[in-house]
């Protein structure tokens, strides 16, 4: 009868483990979001969303309003449009920004919402206009190493050039 009542108390602590490890996993992973505000959908086009992934954050001086609800392509401007769920208790001016920025320098990828002066406030089904795509690696590399191609080429020893016989 004893080794049946620590054997229960074994298998519920193991339970206990193993639903902690999968809780901490998927909020690590972005897959679990506990929040239980009321929400409101706001749109965004970007030209380039880079690893941007649903689920991501949305982010105001630090603070996360919101999540990434979708990302679908646009076939007709060929732009992604992402679909934003806002916390309805903060409420951004109409004319607010979005850019896409990088926890870290290879980190994940979020959004981040910088406030404007509008006097009206972002609503439902509202889409900001203001954005700046994702700063992509690769792109800085090469128009980097393609402006230093189109350099003209100095000499070598351009500093030896003095004038002799003065």
């Amino acid at each position: 009868m004893q080794r049946s009542k620590i054997d229960v108390w074994v298998g519920l602590f193991v339970m206990l483990g193993a639903v902690a490890i999968l809780f901490l996993a998927l909020q690590s992973a972005n897959l679990l979001s506990l929040s239980f505000q009321n929400t409101y959908s706001v749109g965004a086009k970007f030209d380039n969303i880079g690893g941007l992934k649903p689920k991501a954050a949305v982010k105001s001086s630090g603070v996360v309003v919101g999540r990434v609800e979708n990302i679908v392509f646009d076939d007709k401007t060929f732009r992604a449009k992402v679909t934003l769920a806002l916390e309805s208790r903060y409420a951004f001016p109409k004319d607010s920004s979005l850019k896409i920025l990088t926890s870290g320098l290879l980190g994940d990828q979020y959004l981040g919402i910088e406030a404007g002066a509008d006097d009206k406030n972002l609503v439902a089904g509202d889409v900001i206009s203001n954005t700046q795509s994702a700063v992509v690696l690769e792109n800085l590399i090469s128009q980097f190493l393609y402006s230093k191609a189109a350099d003209p080429a100095t000499p070598a020893n351009n500093a030896g050039s003095s004038t002799k016989g003065q």
